[in-house]
């Protein structure tokens, strides 16, 4: 069972920067894994922030381009979301995501306050 644990989360002023790290244990095919960060503020459902996949291809919500940048160390077995020019609207509880053949693992989250 692949465990994803999330970290980096914190308060920070807007315009500020955080960034967000998905650490996974027990995936010995890590690389061969697509990886993803989703955000889910109360009252909204979770949504993508962006993907990335085994390829090193990526993907990223219109509402973050530009913004934030999202990487993996396949030896590390790590990805990481860097987030700059926060905003208010970035609130959320963040969380990263797994799959591969078929099925999905996802980690507890970690919260991301922009705030004054």
């Amino acid at each position: 069972q692949v465990q994803l644990v999330e970290s980096g989360g914190d308060l920070v002023q807007p315009g500020g920067s955080l960034r967000l790290t998905c650490a996974a244990s027990r995936s010995s095919l890590y690389r061969l894994y697509d990886m993803a960060w989703y955000r889910q503020a109360p009252g909204n459902q979770r949504e993508l922030v962006a993907e990335i996949f085994r390829s090193g291809t990526t993907n990223y919500a219109d509402n973050v381009k530009g913004r934030f940048t999202i990487s993996r160390d396949n030896v590390l077995k790590t990805m990481y979301l860097q987030m700059n020019s926060l905003k208010s609207e970035d609130t959320a509880l963040y969380y990263c995501k797994a799959a591969y053949d078929g099925r999905t693992w996802w980690g507890q989250g970690t919260q991301v306050t922009v705030s004054q």
